[in-house]
């Protein structure tokens, strides 16, 4: 079996640049195999997208393979595209592939888009019909309890500590009509009250889903988006108020209910806050939605789900809700406590930064992931505008280091004039004795949140860890935070990773900002705690800033412990020495931290997947409009005096690049290296990234568009000139004559010549 998934691997990688099979390609099978998956070339011609030989090089591979293995082509399917498997009998197996990748126009009127976005109750939501990834025609995978060892598709040798994790994380799993939907918050055995922790929370998922993905088990992902996507139109109220459309529930169960005296049936029960502890609606749930979206796409390199009908309104409508304009003057998104990862009351009203980050990091996935029309092109407008205010705002008036204390110190107050330094009237006086001796000289952090007349210089780990992975604050930002880390490491780390905030709250200042909380009193749960699931996140930012060194030092502490203290949710005490008093133990998404965090360490190449690098164009974008009533521009010199300088090279190449620019484009995947298309630049996206309309590949099989895809900038190459009169002949070396081409066609010689054969490229102006 090794053999046979080595040779697919290697021969079958690309998803969307192969055809599966002609029509009559194999004769091993009664019906053939078609595949949606790959784009058709333009005037129906069933050529795969690369170059005339290429395919026949292609083509003979696999031929090879299935003489000496004796297998059907279809057996050779990449590994992460979904299809349905039907057996006519025991000897042959025929594989019949749905195509995902579907525009918005395409499933418009589909019945199965109207099916999912239908307003009303419980028994109005049927289960969805989701493909099965299977690598085998035999299921060997055993999602609901062991892991079965032929089929683990972990790249290195697994701790026996890592071992009891993942088959604590499989027997967490929940099944809904037979599939795999997600994992509940906690399984403890011995728990006889689980109030809500047997649920599937959206937030709690996040890590249980990367840990899947980075295993290469994809299926359960792709079910848990799906559903949790056909949840989001339901209406669920509070004192006949209903939530915003759009909304994404914050957990949810699997419950049977009785249709008839003999039959039963599955529905899917979600709780959008009103039956949760303050009933407070989630607004991380879908912000986390779209960025486990992005991540599923660049883990599994399947971006079909993201093109679905049903997925891109779903993610209008999270974009709608979080961009609506209102009272709010801060590009910051305002929320009311208790609607984030700290759901009880904390004094996080207002704009905290944990809410900013995520915020953030949906707007920056979703640029990437929205399909370009010309409904979109506003949504695209608005969410450009909100990302270069709001990261403005964020680094701008949200950090602290020294410099900053000692200006926040000589503040003056009631000022009234547009050119105020102390924009929000902050008193001085407000800045907490404890953090004078407390922040470091060489590092900083951002605080929790900011207000009129009010800054919390808490320091919120989940908030600060998530700026860095997705670039809102500046690389110097970033890096002083994990300095800040390193210096304080026995504040927020202690002997269990990592604080959830620093400091807690107690005595008077408990009482009135908790409401006498007895579960978060001082350096406990909310307050304090120590949060074994923010381990996953510090290990991505210490990976991004090249801190790995950090994150192992971590990691080890927490492997040392979970095991013995049977996974707890959270820990206690101010270095974090004790359980916590009413932490659950086997908590899923602790399970799910700690190997996701393992596994990020074992491969960094695929952890830089998962975060963003600093978008320089989103400082060159202003709408505040000062400038026409003669006020004063806003100061985005400010921002850019923060940025470590771009390389000219980087800089010239992106504005060379320009909009309408007729370029060719390289294909990254194994097997196609060296093939070149021809497309026409349609936007920048962002300092590196391009969006390209190709000439002559299509959408796909069924589609008249061109294909559109988002590259980067070292896959584009300028047009070659055209040939003036030179005829090759016989026994020409190609590189030396396209080189006289050149020199003939152009004012000034080539600077650089590319080494592969065929015709020179210009260097980038």
């Amino acid at each position: 079996m090794n053999t046979i998934a080595l040779i697919r691997n290697r021969a079958m990688k690309s998803i969307r640049r192969i055809l599966i099979s002609s029509r009559n390609s194999s004769p091993f099978l009664s019906t053939p195999a078609n595949s949606g998956h790959a784009p058709p070339i333009a005037g129906n011609s069933p050529r795969p997208r690369f170059n005339h030989h290429q395919p026949l090089q292609m083509h003979r591979i696999k031929g090879i393979t299935q003489k000496v293995l004796g297998l059907p082509y279809s057996n050779f399917a990449p590994l992460t595209m979904p299809f349905i498997l039907i057996t006519s009998n025991r000897d042959v197996s025929t594989f019949k592939v749905r195509n995902c990748s579907t525009s918005v126009e395409s499933r418009g009127h589909d019945n199965n888009f109207e099916r999912i976005y239908v307003q009303g109750g419980m028994n109005n939501v049927k289960p969805l019909v989701v493909e099965s990834s299977h690598e085998d025609v035999t299921d060997e995978r055993n999602l609901g309890g062991e892991v079965n060892a032929s089929v683990g598709k972990s790249k290195w040798e697994e701790s026996d500590v890592e071992k009891q994790a993942w088959k604590l994380l499989q027997g967490a799993v929940v099944t809904y009509c037979g599939n795999p939907v997600g994992t509940v918050a906690a399984n403890d055995p011995g728990d006889k009250l689980p109030l809500n922790y047997d649920q599937v929370f959206l937030r709690d998922f996040i890590p249980s889903a990367l840990a899947f993905l980075l295993r290469g088990e994809s299926e359960i992902v792709k079910n848990f988006l799906l559903h949790t996507l056909q949840l989001q139109s339901w209406e669920k109220t509070v004192d006949c108020y209903s939530p915003g459309q759009g909304l994404m529930p914050a957990s949810f169960k699997v419950r049977t209910v009785a249709l008839d005296e003999d039959k039963r049936e599955e529905v899917l029960d979600p709780d959008f806050g009103e039956s949760a502890i303050g009933r407070v609606a989630p607004v991380d749930s879908g912000l986390w939605w779209i960025i486990l979206l992005r991540a599923y796409g660049k883990l599994t390199g399947d971006c079909s789900l993201q093109e679905r009908a049903d997925v891109q309104t779903g993610l209008k409508m999270i974009l709608n809700l979080c961009l609506t304009d209102g009272f709010d003057m801060f590009p910051s998104l305002l929320v009311t406590d208790g609607s984030c990862m700290i759901d009880r009351r904390m004094g996080i009203h207002g704009h905290p930064l944990e809410i900013q980050a995520l915020f953030y990091s949906a707007l920056r996935c979703s640029r990437e992931m929205l399909v370009v029309t010309e409904g979109t092109d506003n949504l695209i407008r608005a969410i450009n505008n909100r990302l270069s205010a709001l990261s403005f705002h964020i680094r701008e008036y949200y950090w602290v280091d020294m410099k900053k204390m000692n200006e926040i110190y000589r503040y003056k107050t009631e000022e009234y004039s547009m050119d105020a330094i102390n924009k929000f009237n902050i008193y001085p006086e407000q800045i907490p004795p404890w953090l004078m001796d407390w922040i470091p000289e060489e590092g900083g952090y951002l605080i929790g949140n900011l207000q009129p007349a009010h800054m919390d210089f808490r320091f919120f780990t989940l908030g600060n860890l998530w700026s860095i992975v997705s670039s809102l604050g500046t690389p110097r930002q970033n890096q002083a935070t994990l300095n800040l880390i390193e210096a304080k490491w026995d504040d927020l780390v202690g002997h269990m990773p990592l604080k959830i905030c620093y400091p807690a709250l107690d005595n008077e200042e408990w009482r009135i900002t908790t409401g006498s909380d007895p579960k978060n009193t001082p350096w406990s749960y909310h307050n304090g705690g120590s949060w074994p699931t923010l381990l996953w996140q510090f290990t991505l930012a210490c990976i991004k800033m090249g801190r790995t060194e950090l994150a192992q030092k971590a990691v080890a502490l927490a492997e040392k412990r979970l095991p013995v203290d049977s996974w707890p949710e959270y820990y206690d005490t101010r270095t974090g020495k004790f359980i916590g008093k009413q932490a659950r133990m086997y908590q899923t998404w602790t399970i799910a931290g700690f190997l996701t965090s393992k596994m990020l360490l074992k491969d960094p190449e695929t952890a830089s997947r998962l975060f963003w690098e600093e978008d320089y164009e989103l400082l060159d974008i202003c709408v505040c409009g000062l400038s026409k009533n003669g006020r004063k521009r806003c100061s985005r010199g400010a921002a850019r005096s923060q940025i470590l300088p771009k390389t000219e090279g980087a800089s010239a190449s992106a504005a060379f690049f320009k909009p309408g620019t007729v370029v060719e484009v390289s294909s990254e995947d194994e097997g196609f290296r060296g093939s070149w298309f021809s497309g026409t630049i349609i936007r920048h996206l962002a300092s590196d990234r391009f969006l390209v309309e190709y000439h002559n590949l299509m959408a796909d099989d069924k589609s008249s568009k061109n294909l559109r895809e988002i590259l980067h900038i070292r896959q584009l190459r300028p047009i070659l000139p055209p040939e003036t009169g030179q005829i090759f002949k016989f026994g020409d070396e190609g590189v030396q004559g396209a080189i006289s081409v050149f020199q003939r066609t152009t004012q000034n010689p080539p600077r650089m010549v590319r080494s592969q054969m065929g015709p020179t490229t210009p260097a980038e102006k």
